[in-house]
This record gives C-alpha cells, structure tokens and sequence, in this order.
C-alpha cells in the first residue's frame, strides 16, 4: 500500500497543508489525492472481486478439464450446477440466480418421421 501523510484541510475552500518544513526552495505544484478512507475501501472491494474472479476461475477449470464417465453426463452436470449455485450464493453480485432456460430436444428429420416409399 501506498504511504499516507496527515494534512490540514480547510472546510471552506478544501485546500490541503501538509507539516513539512520549508527549507525556501518550493514549489507549488498540482497533484490528484484521495482520501485514506476511500482508497481502503476501493482496496477491499478489489480484494473481494479477486478472490471471486479466483473462485469462477477454479470452476471453469474444473468443468473445463472434467470428462464424465459413460452414463453419468447429468450426474456429473447436476453436481457443477450445485458448486455454480454454491459459488453464486457466496458472491451475491447479481440480482439472483439466472433465468431458467428451456432445453429443447433438436431431432433431425430423417429420424424424427419415417418416410414413404
């Protein structure tokens, strides 16, 4: 972290001094400060989006290097659901869980009629 300094602050007109001694050779000149305060909680927040980036980061992993065994597709579907789920509820950054898709059965025409000949 970045080392702070104590200042005066006017309230009227917010122009900051700092206790340093003047040795005759200054220079005013202009500089972007923050307050302390904010800079920790912007540091939090980034502290909490990086351990959530991590988190998604070692599911996608896992789904990504998992190959279910024969016969166990929706077992092995159903179980990444649940730690997705899991995950979802310990960083509540959305308004909920997302809309339900609709699976849709897609079955080729030669196979969904029987044609006559």
């Amino acid at each position: 972290m970045t080392d702070t300094m104590k200042a005066w602050q006017c309230i009227g007109c917010g122009r900051l001094e700092g206790p340093q001694n003047c040795i005759g050779v200054c220079r005013d000149r202009k500089v972007e400060l923050v307050y302390a305060s904010e800079l920790a909680d912007a540091e939090g927040r980034l502290a909490e989006v990086r351990a959530e980036a991590a988190a998604l980061h070692a599911l996608l992993r896992q789904l990504a290097g998992t190959t279910p065994r024969d016969g166990q597709w929706e077992t092995s579907y159903r179980t990444m659901q649940e730690r997705a789920k899991a995950l979802l509820a310990r960083h509540p950054g959305t308004s909920g869980p997302p809309p339900r898709a609709e699976a849709a059965v897609v079955v080729p025409e030669s196979e969904g009629r029987k044609r006559e000949a």
